[in-house]
């Protein structure tokens, strides 16, 4: 027995043992190692990620790249070979992104290093091809981590100490997309921890120098000449990008040399509550002032997907959520984004793109692009590389001629963004379009492969409140010399296509004739001699009623709409009149008049007499804006008091 309850305990041991080293597949993180070999004075990288989970139907999955040395250089090669200028310990981070794989990104550990074998005459090969860029290591995804790069250059003739901006987490979002986990600088950038926002004035009219100032408010300054790279007007760039907006960071830099280039790196947390809506664009904004002595400065503003999977191929539009009180003259912008994952270059890239009904085609205007070309002429071969435009009946066809893509997968490609291409346009709406949520993709097709679908791209109308003047009668048929006039307001959404809710809140004032009885009776008089006496009662009514009709409506077209929904009916005040007239006659009947005598009584009363019903009601007029007539029948779940409900209204 003792043999058998031991053997029972060991073997139950066991069995939680197993437990504790079994893990599920979704609670195991998987991990990306860093590898490095010491070639001379450069160190050779490289990465060992875990194997991709193909995602069925897709392209084959591959792995991005980001990598930091910790001195102020980066990469984005999949095994970069880096030179220290200065010895020392470093911190070396790599960010792995997987695409067309279904899992996550694998995590990375630091990897620590003391460097002694450095060069201190390395010259790092100038990589900027403009003065200031916004770059990121992956897309937005909620709750992974992303890397922001701040990249400036001094493009002036002078050593310069200058400002840096950052503007994240855009007003019109109420939740914060972005959380400043770490900030990374190299060359003594110093952040300002109460932005004062400088601003500046002329002191000089004929040179157009600036004196930068400390005071407070928005100066009005003299327009200047602007180009498309320069501005000149730091105040009002400021003041905008405060408005669009919610949270800033504002750095010094000083002593920078001619042609010096520098990183200022970020890392940014995606919280929970982001936007999760995949066809959003959201954006990121830099102002570099690169001499704080005068206001010429540069703005970059960095649009991002959110995404759910790091798929390079996706379509997306600032027009996510709109008012539709001011979208008649508004341009929406889009942006759809591939990636050649070939083995080879591609020449010819085609864009089946989805145009909603409610947009205009012939608006199209493309504003930007890449592999940079020009447009395609009209009717006409060309032997040089362009963007040609056509369209269909539902699509704008975007067809990129002679062009040269490298594919990911291609021999000799280390630059993983030098196979990314992406068409940027604009698109206004048509003359006549309907408040209703419209989608739209967009189909790759690289030479003659088979296409590649990407998401869709979703416009939506936030609802919006129209509020309505309402006049009208109601007419009782069953009450007795009724009169009854309202007026009232309603609610609804603004200009709604078909379905949609509509409350209200109507003040009547209606006057009827209540409840009506005769009596008689002989009355004995001395000596034997009756008499007639008859007794009329009547009362009236003046009330103040509340009605609250709740209703679904229908808009059959522009000019006609039906609605059909749940009324009560509040009196608020009430007053009664009940009168006695007693009427006495000579005889058995009333020949022969004798006299009379009549009395009342007034009775109030305040918030009584709840009335609930169903109502069917048609209107005939401008049913989504303006003013129109309508009919409703009331069916009150009380006796003689349904009634038809006569009415003008006028929407705003």
């Amino acid at each position: 027995m003792r043999i058998c309850f031991t053997f029972l305990v060991f073997s139950c041991c066991l069995q939680w043992l197993s437990a504790q080293d079994t893990q599920s597949p979704d609670s195991i993180v998987r991990m990306a190692n860093i590898k490095h070999n010491v070639e001379g004075t450069a160190i050779q990288f490289s990465p060992e990620a875990p194997p991709l989970e193909q995602i069925a139907g897709a392209p084959k999955a591959f792995y991005s790249y980001y990598w930091e040395f910790d001195d102020g250089t980066y990469s984005k090669i999949e095994n970069p070979k880096h030179t220290y200028k200065k010895p020392g310990d470093y911190e070396v981070k790599l960010w792995a992104t997987n695409h067309y794989d279904t899992g996550k990104p694998p995590s990375t550990r630091p990897m620590k290093m003391s460097i002694t074998n450095s060069e201190k005459s390395f010259q790092d090969q100038a990589s900027m091809s403009e003065d200031f860029i916004l770059e990121r290591n992956r897309e937005p995804m909620p709750e992974e981590n992303i890397v922001l790069i701040l990249r400036y250059k001094n493009y002036l003739n002078h050593t310069t100490n200058g400002k840096l901006y950052l503007f994240y987490n855009e007003q019109k979002y109420k939740a914060d997309n972005f959380n400043i986990e770490d900030i990374r600088s190299y060359h003594d950038e110093k952040q300002i921890t109460s932005p004062d926002f400088a601003v500046t004035k002329s002191i000089d009219e004929l040179d157009r120098t600036f004196l930068a100032s400390a005071e407070n408010g928005l100066l009005a300054l003299k327009a200047k000449p602007q180009d498309s790279t320069v501005k000149t007007n730091l105040p009002l760039t400021l003041e905008e990008s405060k408005a669009y907006y919610r949270n800033s960071e504002q750095f010094e830099f000083n002593n920078m040399a001619p042609n010096e280039e520098r990183n200022l790196f970020f890392t940014l947390r995606t919280p929970p509550e982001m936007l999760k809506d995949t066809s959003a664009i959201i954006s990121i904004r830099g102002v570099y002032v690169p001499d704080s002595n005068y206001d010429n400065h540069k703005v970059k503003d960095m649009e991002m997907e959110i995404v759910t999977s790091h798929d390079p191929n996706k379509m997306a539009s600032n027009g996510t959520f709109m008012n539709y009180r001011l979208v008649r003259f508004k341009t929406l912008k889009y942006k759809i984004k591939f990636q050649n994952n070939g083995e080879g270059p591609a020449n010819t890239i085609r864009l089946e793109t989805d145009i909603p009904e409610m947009l205009d085609k012939s608006t199209i205007v493309v504003t930007d692009m890449y592999p940079q070309c020009v447009i395609c002429p009209k009717d006409q071969e060309v032997r040089y590389s362009c963007l040609d435009t056509t369209f269909t009946d539902t699509q704008a066809i975007f067809t990129f001629k002679n062009i040269y893509l490298p594919g990911s997968e291609q021999k000799n490609v280390k630059e993983y963004d030098s196979t990314k291409g992406f068409v940027k346009y604009n698109i206004k709406f048509s003359k006549d379009f309907h408040k209703q949520k419209t989608k739209s993709r967009t189909a790759i097709i690289f030479d003659k492969n088979d296409p590649i679908i990407t998401n869709y791209s979703t416009t939506r109308f936030v609802p919006g409140i129209s509020i309505g003047a309402k006049v009208g009668y109601n007419a009782f048929s069953n009450l007795k010399n009724s009169e009854s006039y309202f007026l009232g307001a309603t609610i609804s959404p603004y200009k709604s296509y078909r379905w949609y809710w509509q409350v209200e809140l109507l003040n009547s004032f209606h006057k009827y004739e209540g409840a009506f009885s005769i009596s008689e009776e002989l009355i004995d008089r001395a000596q034997g001699i009756q008499y007639l006496e008859r007794t009329t009662k009547r009362s009236s009514y003046h009330n103040v009623d509340w009605e609250i009709p709740v209703l679904m409506r229908y808009n059959i077209n522009n000019f006609i709409g039906v609605g059909a929904g749940l009324q009560g009916m509040l009196t608020i005040s009430e007053k009664e009149n009940r009168s006695v007239l007693v009427e006495q006659f000579e005889g058995f009947n009333d020949d022969f008049f004798l006299n009379s005598s009549t009395s009342s009584t007034e009775y109030s009363d305040r918030f009584t007499n709840f009335k609930a019903g169903l109502l069917l009601d048609v209107t005939a007029g401008f049913s989504r804006i303006g003013p129109s007539l309508g009919a409703r029948y009331v069916l009150n779940f009380k006796d003689n008091f349904n009634y038809w409900q006569l009415y003008a209204i006028w929407k705003f």
